[in-house]
């Protein structure tokens, strides 16, 4: 199964880059939408991604750097299903009915297409006030692959609630966003070591986690480190 690397901070050449993260997993369910349509949809079609294939949309959390792109896409595609946290916003729910979205508050570990489903809501917290979020789980020949949006809740917290969902299976990569950019960096070689130690084969932080917490984690993962940036397509 194939992960496209649709939005993110950075971007392999000819590709557009920004503020947030997207990415589509097995050309039919897409998680987050980016800060904005321009980018999102240059891409795709760069990707010779089809959209009338995306199946759903599984949005992380209710922010607008994960959110910016998906008003554009309900436009072009009314009907399509979002699954979003029971927390999000009243404003986002009401405007994604507006737009002719078909919204789903998702339940602990619903499936969203075979073998592909959401964690639910796990609460989180950003700048003194709730933030819950979900992160995708996706179940291959290799393991599971976990992605995430921003980690509000504590990327540790995120792959925790996985592995103790499925703790007889193997976490083969977790990718996206890590929010860990005001941490230190004794902070942070805690976090990679307890990700080690729940058996986490590979690693991609991108978007909000920064750069000198990415560096932590390549130093650690070595070849197991994966570098995420728009344009490239991952084996999941």
């Amino acid at each position: 199964m194939k992960a496209q690397i649709i939005y993110d901070n950075i971007a392999r050449k000819g590709f557009r880059s920004g503020w947030g993260f997207s990415c589509l997993v097995d050309e039919k369910i897409l998680f987050d939408t980016g800060e904005e349509p321009v980018s999102i949809f240059d891409n795709m079609q760069k990707l010779n991604v089809d959209i009338d294939k995306i199946k759903a949309v599984v949005i992380s959390h209710d922010h607008w750097d994960h959110t910016g792109g998906l008003w554009e896409l309900l436009k072009r595609r009314k009907g399509l299903k979002v699954y979003a946290c029971p927390g999000f916003s009243r404003a986002f729910k009401d405007k994604v009915n507006q737009v002719q979205g078909v919204m789903i508050e998702t339940e602990p570990y619903q499936e969203v297409d075979q073998n592909i489903a959401v964690t639910g809501q796990i609460e989180g917290e950003y700048k003194g006030a709730d933030m819950p979020e979900q992160a995708l789980v996706v179940k291959t020949e290799h393991g599971i692959t976990v992605i995430t949006g921003c980690s509000h809740p504590g990327i540790v917290n995120m792959v925790k609630n996985v592995k103790d969902r499925f703790p007889r299976s193997k976490i083969y990569q977790v990718f996206g966003g890590f929010h860990l950019m005001d941490h230190d960096p004794r902070a942070v070689q805690q976090i990679v070591t307890a990700i080690k130690d729940m058996g986490v084969e590979k690693v991609g932080p991108t978007h909000c986690t920064g750069h000198k917490a990415e560096k932590v984690f390549e130093k650690d993962f070595g070849n197991n480190y994966i570098t995420i940036e728009a344009g490239k397509v991952l084996d999941i």
